[in-house]
């Protein structure tokens, strides 16, 4: 069977990876995805963007890209859209109005309850399986829609939990993100946060990032230990601080108590709070208050992220209650979301 996949994102590629796992062994993907998993037509490294400015400066490249996997779905058996919505669902209609019989399963939907709920009724017309990775989130569509929860891929990922808080905090970790935008923005907070802590500290840095790169966006990384695995790293500390993102959800559900921090660019920061109207942004705090009518941990953006703040939350932070509330976040989740989306497509495939 060959597949056509749309996956630009890593922490996509990250679930598509456990994915492929779970799929027969005859499977071959096409299209973008990680070179592990196979030939993609580009490298990911050159689809690394931030915000709504980065997209609109790279606009033409991404109009040909999208052109290009339309042409690959002449020949595939299906489709597989992971995340990306604003790349993603525009090539789901062009596909869907060229190919009208061609399956397309969208994995990682757009959050179309998040931005614009008037999107769901054309998610529910263009694509014969939407896998939902948020248990809520059937709730926005219609009674008929073709929506199953999966379960979530963080849970097929994540295989060691906090069990206890220890007493005392004696190792933090510290992430400011994947992307240049967002650690040129927190890495002098977080380095001087660090250096008021006098905490033992490690950064998380992408590994495909060179010297020259570590060099001009981190600074002196003199009062860390520099570590490439996120999960590792999370699982070894007592505390994180960490940008706003995938990385958030997974202290989340390991048990790592964490505050999320986040600068965007003025003009993207304002364009979405036009677009989006909720009280979180971290999906952590997005579902646990969907059940508990609470955050489950602090988050600060823009203006907000001081070196004040950050400490004053640290100082002031409820470990014991986190420990016990990512249980529950785990419980509400169920489990992983790989299996039952290889049922999904290689069933679909039968039929």
């Amino acid at each position: 069977m060959k597949i056509l996949v749309s996956a630009l994102e890593h922490s996509a590629n990250v679930h598509l990876k456990s994915l492929k796992k779970e799929l027969s062994p005859n499977v071959e993907f096409v299209g973008i995805f990680d070179k592990e998993l196979g030939e993609s037509i580009i490298d990911l490294r050159s689809l690394a963007i931030m915000g709504f400015v980065d997209v609109i400066k790279k606009l033409r490249f991404f109009f040909k890209l999208n052109n290009q996997i339309l042409d690959l779905a002449k020949d595939v058996d299906k489709v597989l859209l992971i995340d990306s919505s604003g790349f993603n669902l525009p090539l789901a209609k062009k596909i869907k109005k060229k190919y009208p019989h061609k399956e397309i399963i969208y994995y990682i939907l757009p959050q179309a309850w998040a931005w614009k709920k008037k999107r769901i009724p054309i998610l529910e017309k263009t694509i014969d399986h939407l896998a939902s990775i948020l248990p809520f989130e059937k709730e926005y569509y219609s009674k008929n829609a073709p929506i199953t929860y999966v379960g979530h891929p963080l849970l097929d990922q994540i295989k060691e939990f906090k069990e206890k808080i220890n007493s005392e905090v004696k190792h933090i970790a510290f992430m400011p993100g994947s992307r240049k935008g967002e650690i040129k923005k927190l890495m002098p907070i977080f380095a001087e946060v660090q250096k008021k802590l006098n905490v033992e500290s490690t950064i998380v840095i992408p590994e495909h990032f060179c010297k020259e790169d570590i060099k001009e966006l981190y600074g002196n990384l003199s009062g860390f230990k520099i570590a490439h695995d996120a999960h590792k790293t999370l699982i070894d500390a007592d505390f994180a601080f960490i940008c706003s993102g995938t990385a958030t959800l997974e202290a989340s559900l390991i048990g790592i108590p964490f505050v999320l921090s986040y600068i965007a660019k003025p003009l993207d920061y304002f364009i979405a709070s036009k677009l989006v109207k909720l009280e979180y942004i971290g999906l952590g705090n997005i579902m646990f208050s969907k059940f508990q009518n609470r955050a489950l941990h602090p988050e600060f953006i823009q203006d907000n992220v001081t070196v004040e703040n950050l400490i004053k939350a640290y100082r002031e932070y409820d470990r014991s209650r986190f420990l016990s509330d990512s249980k529950t976040l785990r419980a509400y989740l169920k489990h992983g979301s790989s299996k039952t989306v290889a049922k999904i497509i290689e069933d679909t495939h039968e039929n």
